[in-house]
């Protein structure tokens, strides 16, 4: 079973060179820590940054540059800020190859809830909603199960969707899936973890064919 900083190491292997990607909040914006050296990406955040880097060390932080998670980053050679109408011109223009969010739930159609639970005060979608109309490829990086171990991978999503139709893959601390017109495929599993259990965390419809590999790191 993977943690956290192991989601987001496998997915930085998705990320191939000459990327534009957009980090989400939470778990995606610890990938920009584990992307290849041997290839270039520019990693773009709607508050106005392109070309962040890995998060700075202990006692190096800046509170000037953060991201729109409002954590401390740092920024590669050449990296540049503007406004967010500019930053979301970016997006809306489909300017972004990647997109990795984080979600409450995702549905075996590709529809993402990740902005809000009904009874509880929000200040607003934020730029989910331009980032999920517009990005061309969208990971969602998510735990499989919530805190009373019930099943995020749905039929269909309980809470006020973000998307409809939009994730193409999920990485969780179980499994990699990906998500097609039959539902989500197994495609990988995390070392240790059966099929069987992730048959029995995933709500939704789970395709398995053939042998189920191990994710390699």
């Amino acid at each position: 079973m993977l943690d956290k900083t192991d989601i987001a190491k496998r997915i930085a292997q998705d990320i191939k060179n000459g990327y534009y990607v957009n980090l989400g909040i939470g778990i995606p914006t610890m990938v920009a820590n584990y992307v290849r050296d041997d290839i270039e990406v520019e990693f773009q955040s709607e508050n106005g940054v392109l070309g962040m880097g890995p998060f700075p060390f202990e006692g190096e932080e800046d509170p000037d540059i953060i991201n729109a998670g409002k954590q401390t980053i740092t920024t590669l050679p050449g990296a540049s800020f503007f406004d967010s109408a500019l930053s979301f011109s970016m997006i809306r223009g489909k300017h972004v190859d990647l997109t990795i969010l984080g979600a409450m739930e995702v549905a075996e159609n590709g529809d993402i809830a990740n902005w809000k639970i009904p009874g509880y005060m929000v200040k607003g979608m934020g730029g989910a909603m331009d980032l999920v109309a517009s990005a061309q490829n969208i990971i969602v990086a998510m735990m499989h199960t919530n805190k009373k171990g019930e099943s995020k991978l749905l039929k269909r999503c309980s809470l006020p969707l973000t998307g409809v139709g939009c994730v193409k893959k999920i990485v969780t601390n179980l499994a990699v899936i990906e998500v097609t017109d039959k539902g989500f495929k197994l495609l990988e599993r995390a070392p240790g973890v059966s099929v069987e259990t992730i048959q029995k965390a995933t709500e939704g419809t789970l395709i398995v064919e053939n042998e189920v590999p191990e994710m390699v790191f």
